[in-house]
């Protein structure tokens, strides 16, 4: 008799322990590393959502023209601009890092996903060092590089 009680009460065990197993959790994904770090920014002034595409071009008398295009949460962004980002030395690999900003509207606008343009000039830019330029944003960073030539 008393083999029948242990031998149920075993069997009892390992069908809680079976119960009680948890859904495995999936860790979010880490935030990327930057090498350098953001310059600081301004009251009301934070980065744009997303960059789709960014281009950069030699100018004239030692400017870089950059441009790029993204999306912001909704309508009413302005003094859109680019912060270049502060490096310990020139990065090795040549991309240097910058924030795509604007200020957020003072009212409250529409939500939804709004388009935006930004271009700037960076004068006098790193010339011997300078290959790319990384363009980074809250959600992600797109990388531009500098033509041949």
């Amino acid at each position: 008799m008393r083999c029948v009680i242990v031998a149920t009460s075993l069997a009892a065990l390992i069908g809680l322990a079976a119960c009680d197993s948890k859904p495995e959790t999936v860790a979010a994904p880490a935030a990327p590393k930057y090498l350098a770090r953001s310059q600081q920014m301004y009251a009301g002034q934070e980065m744009i959502d997303k960059v789709d595409a960014g281009t950069i071009a030699a100018g004239p008398a030692g400017s870089l023209t950059m441009a790029v295009s993204g999306s912001v949460g909704g309508a009413g962004y302005t003094n859109q601009a680019f912060l270049k980002r502060i490096n310990a030395g020139p990065p090795k690999d040549g991309v240097y890092e910058v924030d795509v900003v604007a200020d957020k509207p003072a009212a409250a606008s529409a939500a939804g996903v709004t388009p935006i343009e930004v271009k700037g000039a960076w004068q006098p830019y790193p010339a011997d060092h300078l290959k790319g330029v990384r363009f980074i944003s809250k959600t992600n960073s797109v990388v531009a590089m500098l033509p041949a030539g």
